[in-house]
């Protein structure tokens, strides 16, 4: 049955224009990006065979965050998703500081995947130089966020409906390698993971240090609630767009990532470097590099595009919320709020010029600033879950969906969150990933209370 988008919205000057199917895979496209297609050799390199669990103990915490984010927004669909909820728990200054903390760092990651998609079309046109093609997409992609929600959300469909494909591809090749279905190529098996050291080669430390990778790897997934603010039934929808969301997510990771281990030995250097090229170069198919680069850059891309859809529209609630200048709220006939998306755009420009001229110093800095974000945004969206419900409880309030397990499954996961806080601390990157996390939220929330009341 076809899905046919109304023209008003949940949110006050945006559009409908989404549709559940094209919400659902911008969740996947903003999750599947290089982190899973590159960054996952890291993490195997760490943890050996046993990042299985790594990533399955990760996985269920976004799946404990998106079920409560999803009760949430049945509730009450909001652009400023979790930063809404924030300041309806919690308060103004707190609702404040997650949705600034949450559009800060998209908009450095903007620059960071359109940075590294241009460095790779470098290669294969030398004579273009990187920051023609850093201009090139990031004016073509401000461009499909301007013409209009629909028109993103079909363009964000097919990008990301690539890359599903091109991991369903490389689960299919995988498995036939697995069970020996390739001509002149013996079949793997499974020895690989009990092989070179064991299932676990580097015990439970190794694990934990693969798990502060992986969880920042399933990252993006929370864009599917902002995006259900401008579909044409939230509440509906969104409980339906998260399960689908989390079982594709979890079915792609988990299952990538045990084709990998499985077909070669976990400390194979090749894995370490490019686990995906590792495994099809192994079994002799052409134009392997040539592949996965095109699907590297469609990753980046994809998510860069989903970036910024998510700043623009963070943006705008804050300015709704009098938390951002109110100009930021003007919205085109199309209902695009465009200043929102030219702001969010324009500093990602500065972020980009400032990592051409200091490549060494800007961008690293910037990245490790906003490197432990998810982890405040996921932690800030369990308590104000904790607190709505029981807000919404005592007062007898109907909801739309409500959250199984509750409280029991809420507190799980704010445990393990706790978890993945002290973990950070025993890892010198990711503590000093996390601290400036931290300082950087301390002073959002220290602005926030300066400026209450002084937004125009």
């Amino acid at each position: 049955m076809s899905e046919v988008p109304t023209t008003t919205s949940t949110t006050p000057g945006l559009h409908a224009g989404l549709t559940r199917r094209q919400i659902s895979m911008m969740g996947l496209g903003g999750a599947i990006g290089a982190g899973l297609f590159v960054g996952s050799g890291q993490a195997i390199g760490i943890a050996g065979p046993a990042v299985l669990v790594s990533y399955l103990v990760a996985g269920g915490i976004v799946v404990l965050v998106m079920a409560m984010l999803a009760e949430m927004v049945a509730a009450n669909p909001s652009s400023g998703a979790f930063s809404s909820y924030a300041q309806k728990a919690m308060g103004r200054s707190a609702g404040s500081a997650v949705g600034w903390l949450y559009w800060l760092q998209l908009i450095v990651v903007i620059a960071a995947e359109a940075t590294g998609a241009a460095l790779i079309t470098e290669e294969w046109v030398p004579r273009v130089p990187a920051w023609v093609w850093v201009l090139i997409f990031i004016t073509v992609f401000t461009a499909v966020n301007l013409f209009g929600v629909r028109n993103y959300g079909r363009f964000e469909f097919w990008f990301a409906a690539i890359k599903v494909a091109a991991i369903i591809a490389f689960l299919v090749i995988g498995m036939c390698a697995i069970l020996g279905l390739f001509p002149g190529v013996p079949a793997t098996g499974i020895s690989n993971l009990f092989d070179n050291g064991g299932f676990a080669p580097n015990g439970i430390d190794g694990i934990a240090a693969a798990l502060l990778i992986v969880a920042f790897a399933f990252g993006g997934t929370e864009v599917v609630a902002i995006a259900a603010a401008e579909s044409d039934d939230p509440a509906r929808n969104i409980r339906r767009i998260v399960r689908e969301v989390l079982v594709r997510i979890m079915i792609f990771y988990v299952g990538s990532i045990f084709v990998i281990v499985a077909v070669l030995p976990w400390n194979d250097e090749d894995v370490q470097e490019g686990p995906f090229s590792a495994v099809l170069a192994t079994l002799g198919l052409p134009g392997v590099d040539l592949v996965m680069s095109l699907i590297v850059i469609i990753a980046l891309l994809s998510a860069m595009n989903a970036n910024i859809y998510g700043a623009s529209r963070m943006a705008f609630s804050l300015g709704e919320r009098r938390l951002a200048p109110q100009a930021i709220t003007r919205t085109s006939v199309r209902g695009v709020p465009f200043v929102a998306v030219l702001s969010s755009v324009s500093f990602g420009f500065v972020a980009v010029a400032l990592n051409w001229a200091f490549p060494d110093l800007v961008m690293p800095i910037l990245l490790n600033i906003v490197g432990s974000t998810v982890l405040v945004i996921w932690a800030a969206t369990a308590i104000s879950q904790l607190i709505l419900r029981r807000r919404a409880d005592r007062a007898g309030t109907p909801m739309p969906m409500r959250m199984w397990g509750f409280p029991w499954l809420s507190w799980l996961c704010l445990v393990l969150l706790a978890g993945m806080f002290v973990l950070s601390f025993t890892n010198s990157v990711a503590g000093t990933q996390l601290l400036l996390t931290l300082g950087l939220t301390a002073v959002l929330l220290l602005i926030a209370r300066l400026t209450r009341g002084t937004a125009r």
